[in-house]
């Protein structure tokens, strides 16, 4: 199909129809989507093939997958999952490449071709688990936090490993230069975005936040600049775009930008998963088949089995250790560009491809639906796995406590200031919410917790305390973003009390037949008082 919007237009009606199929079958998106690639694309139809522009939107998705995950992290939990996830991933891709070249050998292959499936069997992938992970809003908890740190160590190794590939052939100085070159390169660009973000960043944000949609046009733009940059330095997009979001992870506009992009990622995501179902290679994978499920067999069961093992040495709690284990049970996207690199530079041949290809579409199709219901597949291991906890564990507990809070208020004009100022002043704790940055300051500098944000953006209301929070108000007139907070709140199930605000009775109406809230009207309020205590004259009844 020649015709580039032609193609997207198939590619699109094809993944809303596999959606609809797999949401009814309560199926996983992901697979559904890498299966209309492999439909559409060479290895069947062939009605969609591989293009720059959809390479470019895939691209566009993954960098701003990367960059969300940036985002949510912080220096702090950087510092306290840091060791484990180094240990741990270290010692798992020892020791998975040296099963996966072992078992390799002993199939038949030759060294070459052994090396490379051992590299492919080592590394999972970063795009299905964070999808994933977000998906079930498990990325805050300990395991979430753990795996995405083991795959970064796993993408660290994968740039050298790339490096050395390129240097394939050349003298052992030259292998040398060019990893110490990528070093030197890497540390300088560390340091220019660690300089930028302590001294431009700040006061540039400040002024970009007076419009949240320039101050969203700004979060892509430096996420994908960034991106370019440690591409072109020689480190990957994906690296370059999680230290774009890292850089922001601090600043107290994190969750708004966070929350806009959401829907943004999943659309250009599908074309990242799209394209990986197209770019499959099945032409040997015929008697690859029993090769490609013992060595499925090792990513699936001895991956997480190393992981578990190694954590429950750590201190970590059963809980989490087989948590982690589970989510790292597949093979990396990085393993089949490995293998089609292997190929161009004449390594390995087409049925190593088609190996490691079939372990990726039976490794990914399967730890799709393991990390799914991990919490499930948990309650039935979890009396097998305590063994490898030691006696007293001294870390694991599942997520950190949060902040609790008396009231969450939208808005802080001056009605909300109004409420917020006499909570606080009764030592109430209160968490203010607004998108005016300047206010948020002012607040700030009186010891009110504050986050900019915006009560119509559900993604970001999702990512708020609420489970540890007594009560929601809202001081935002406007009833149709009232109606969107209320919407949220409910499939959120919040248990708590929720007060909105109204200016006329017409909106008043409106709220309170949506659900069982109370209804703030100031203006009413404020004239029944004048007329009450000024002209001695009761106010009329409501109807």
């Amino acid at each position: 199909m020649e015709n580039d919007f032609a193609q997207l237009a198939v590619i699109l009606v094809l993944a809303v129809a596999a959606g609809a199929l797999a949401v009814a079958l309560r199926q996983p998106l992901i697979i559904a989507f890498i299966v209309v690639g492999v439909i559409a694309g060479p290895a069947a139809f062939g009605w969609v093939t591989a293009s720059d522009q959809i390479d470019l939107l895939a691209q566009l998705g993954v960098a701003l997958l990367l960059f969300l995950v940036g985002l949510k992290l912080d220096v702090h939990l950087i510092r306290n999952v840091g060791p484990v996830a180094l240990v741990t991933g270290t010692v798992q891709m020892i020791v998975t490449a040296a099963l996966g070249f072992g078992i390799a050998l002993a199939l038949g292959l030759g060294t070459t071709p052994a090396l490379y499936v051992a590299a492919a069997v080592t590394f999972s992938s970063t795009i299905i688990i964070v999808k994933l992970l977000s998906d079930l809003h498990e990325f805050e908890q300990l395991h979430g936090r753990i795996a995405v740190g083991v795959l970064i160590v796993q993408d660290i190794v994968v740039i050298l490993a790339m490096v050395a590939l390129a240097t394939f052939g050349q003298s052992e100085g030259a292998l040398t230069d060019e990893v110490a070159g990528l070093v030197a390169r890497s540390v300088g660009f560390l340091v220019a975005i660690v300089a930028i973000t302590r001294l431009v960043l700040p006061r540039l944000l400040d002024r970009l936040a007076r419009s949240p949609e320039l101050l969203v046009l700004f979060g892509i733009a430096w996420a994908v600049a960034v991106a370019a940059g440690a591409d072109w330095i020689g480190l990957n997009k994906e690296v370059g775009a999680f230290v774009a979001g890292l850089a922001l992870a601090s600043t107290p506009y994190r969750e708004a930008v966070g929350a806009r992009l959401v829907t943004l990622r999943d659309f250009l995501l599908l074309f990242f998963f799209i394209d990986l179902g197209a770019r499959l290679q099945f032409s040997d994978i015929r008697s690859q088949i029993v090769p490609a499920i013992v060595l499925s067999a090792v990513v699936l069961l001895i991956k997480p089995f190393i992981v578990l093992v190694v954590m429950g040495r750590l201190g970590y709690r059963t809980r989490v250790s087989l948590r982690t284990g589970l989510i790292l049970g597949q093979i990396s996207e990085f393993s089949l560009i490995l293998a089609a690199l292997g190929l161009k530079l004449g390594h390995i041949g087409g049925s190593t491809v088609a190996l490691i290809t079939a372990v990726g579409v039976i490794t990914i199709s399967i730890s799709t639906y393991v990390i799914v219901y991990s919490q499930r597949i948990y309650g039935r291991l979890a009396p097998l796995a305590r063994v490898f906890e030691r006696p007293h564990p001294a870390h694991g507990e599942e997520s950190d406590a949060t902040l609790e809070y008396d009231a969450i208020v939208f808005g802080v004009g001056r009605f909300g200031s109004s409420i917020i100022e006499p909570l606080t002043r009764a030592g109430r704790r209160v968490l203010a919410v607004d998108f005016d940055p300047h206010a948020l300051a002012q607040l700030r500098e009186h010891g009110v917790d504050v986050l900019y944000g915006d009560a119509e953006e559900p993604a970001f209301i999702t990512a708020l305390p609420l489970a540890s929070t007594r009560a929601v108000l809202s001081t935002i007139p406007q009833v149709a973003a009232n109606l969107v907070l209320l919407e949220e709140l409910r499939r959120l199930h919040f248990r708590g009390t929720v007060v909105l605000t109204a200016h006329s009775e017409h909106d008043a109406t409106v709220l309170q037949e949506a659900g069982h809230v109370t209804v703030l009207r100031p203006f009413s309020a404020a004239a029944d008082h004048l007329i009450a205590n000024f002209f001695g004259a009761e106010p009329e009844p409501e109807s």
